[in-house]
């Protein structure tokens, strides 16, 4: 395929700031990317028919839902970037299709994307890729296509969400049935730019509806985050790095390698999981590795330790380290083993410990340094009293919400900037990957309650309006009368999910960057300017004289 036939822009970094038209700058091909947009033209198809059991009362079935967002994780950034992944899922979704068809057959439709019929010849799919481009329709509102993308693009956070629950056993039927619901509207072209606005804000209700329900899920079953230290030096002898997002994976791991000798380490957005009661009562979960994960390539080098991949962010692996990096979940790349799940939802990592083992880890001990995690929603409201005093009092002038997506871009160091620019009497709430931008700086105490409180992982972005929420009924007011700023980061589609949960919410003077959405059109953007206030981040002095004389 000709390597200019591919265009996407679903990410912070992409290319020009308008699109990747030859490669992906998260390195997926144009193969993959094109077949990805077919996969999610699949999905429309299905999503059409789906609506029947909507019309009929009824929820669609979960064996159709968890395909979609099986399907919509999968497209997600920095997920998968296998060739065949893709096709046999496109070749299932073409199953599906003409099963949900059949079963609703009453649909009468004239939409392509439930008319079209996948050729199952791999050749034959990457030609008819082409139809399901982003831009295939040329004569198409700019406008509408902005918020057409912008609700999929939230879906695919949403999705990532859902599925992390759902493996675990936790779903909303409102939630899984609106996937159906979004996906078929994102092909009607009788939906003005009002109704797909409309649209746009409910998809952040549903984000927000998922958050929530991943929050119980997590809660219920790992018990609630308190306050840990985490070690972020080596410890002698073999290992495994565990990155990504999902705890159920990381469960299973710490079981499997209890009284094997094998220090397990979190990296990236599994740092949060230390706070959790039921998985830092295993010894061997020893500490973080590693920061954010555009330093993957870079941290994983000649790393003698095996490494576990469950869920994004994953880069394009060196070989240097592509013989001991798996894969799991949705998660696949050409050329690294895989581990599956089982029927029963096992999954048997004995080649990712034996790797370890074979390995030999860390040769000796460093001096341990550790940071603060477990500040979620409970274990700040039980300092709640103290909070509202020291507001009260004066203590606390102001709170700061600063995190989201870490990333590559030279304007992220904005970030760490604001946060040291802070006068002493700020509180900081952190959460995401963006965390690391400033959770190993000393910001002290206000009371006897330490100054940057890590919430957790982007879905914990539902701790923070938990806390919020809180703090306005503890002061008889709104979020937006609260002293209380949004400093957010973002990179690929959960921080989509999770601001239009904060747009759904009506939150107002969100600061966003380092760069604005591509896909958001100048009249999308400009709508957002005007109905949430919402800010492009300029230099942090500058921002934060503007938010604190405002």
């Amino acid at each position: 395929m000709d390597d200019t036939l591919m265009f996407c822009y679903q990410c912070e970094q992409t290319a020009g700031g308008k699109g990747c038209t030859k490669r992906g700058v998260c390195g997926k091909s144009p193969e993959v990317a094109n077949m990805q947009d077919l996969l999610i033209y699949q999905l429309k198809g299905i999503s059409i028919y789906a609506e029947g059991y909507l019309r009929e009362g009824k929820n669609i079935p979960k064996e159709y839902i968890s395909f979609i967002e099986d399907s919509l994780f999968q497209t997600l950034t920095n997920v998968n970037f296998d060739k065949d992944d893709h096709i046999k899922m496109l070749l299932k979704s073409q199953e599906l299709k003409d099963k949900i068809k059949r079963e609703q057959s009453s649909i009468k439709t004239d939409r392509d994307e439930a008319l079209f019929k996948l050729r199952p010849q791999p050749k034959d799919i990457l030609a008819d890729t082409k139809r399901a481009g982003i831009m295939f329709e040329k004569s198409l509102d700019e406008d509408i296509r902005s918020l057409r993308e912008t609700i999929i693009f939230g879906l695919k956070g949403i999705a990532a969400y859902s599925h992390q629950a759902r493996f675990i056993g936790y779903f909303d039927d409102d939630v899984d049935n609106f996937f159906c619901k979004a996906l078929a509207a994102t092909t009607d072209d009788s939906l003005s730019k009002d109704d797909l606005v409309n649209l746009t804000l409910e998809t952040g209700t549903m984000a927000v509806k998922v958050m929530a329900v991943l929050d119980k899920a997590n809660n219920e079953r790992f018990g609630s985050p308190s306050p840990h230290r985490v070690n972020r030096k080596k410890k002698k002898g073999p290992f495994i790095v565990v990155s990504g997002h999902d705890l159920h994976d990381l469960e299973m791991l710490l079981e499997q390698t209890k009284d094997k000798g094998i220090n397990i380490y979190t990296h990236g957005e599994m740092l949060p999981s230390h706070g959790y009661e039921k998985l830092k009562s295993y010894p061997h979960l020893v500490g973080n590795y590693g920061g954010a994960w555009q330093d993957q390539q870079q941290q994983f080098d000649n790393l003698p330790g095996a490494i576990l991949m469950t869920t994004n962010c994953l880069m394009a692996p060196k070989d240097s380290y592509k013989d001991r990096i798996f894969t799991t979940s949705v998660v696949g790349f050409d050329g690294i083993t895989h581990i599956p799940r089982g029927k029963d939802g096992y999954k048997n990592f004995t080649p990712v410990i034996e790797k370890a083992l074979e390995l030999g880890g860390f040769e000796e001990d460093e001096i341990p340094k550790e940071i603060n995690v477990g500040f979620g929603h409970n274990a700040v409201l039980d300092r709640a009293e103290d909070i509202v005093a020291a507001v009260k009092s004066g203590k606390i002038k102001r709170f700061f919400l600063i995190g989201g997506c870490d990333g590559a871009h030279t304007g992220r160091n904005y970030y760490t900037e604001f946060a040291k620019s802070l006068p002493d009497d700020c509180m900081i709430l952190t959460l995401a990957c963006g965390k690391y931008r400033i959770n190993d700086m000393e910001f002290g105490e206000i009371e006897g309650i330490p100054r940057l409180l890590d919430v957790g992982q982007c879905n914990d972005a539902y701790s923070a309006i938990v806390i919020a929420r809180a703090l306005a009924d503890a002061f008889d007011c709104g979020i937006n009368e609260l002293p209380l700023s949004f400093i957010l980061s973002w990179y690929e589609q959960k921080a989509v999910a999770v601001l239009l949960a904060l747009l759904s919410l009506d939150v107002q003077n969100i600061y966003l960057g380092p760069v604005l959405p591509a896909f958001l059109s100048p009249n999308v953007l400009q709508l957002l300017v005007d109905k949430f206030k919402l800010t492009h981040i300029t230099t942090a002095e500058d921002d934060l004289k503007a938010i604190l004389t405002a």
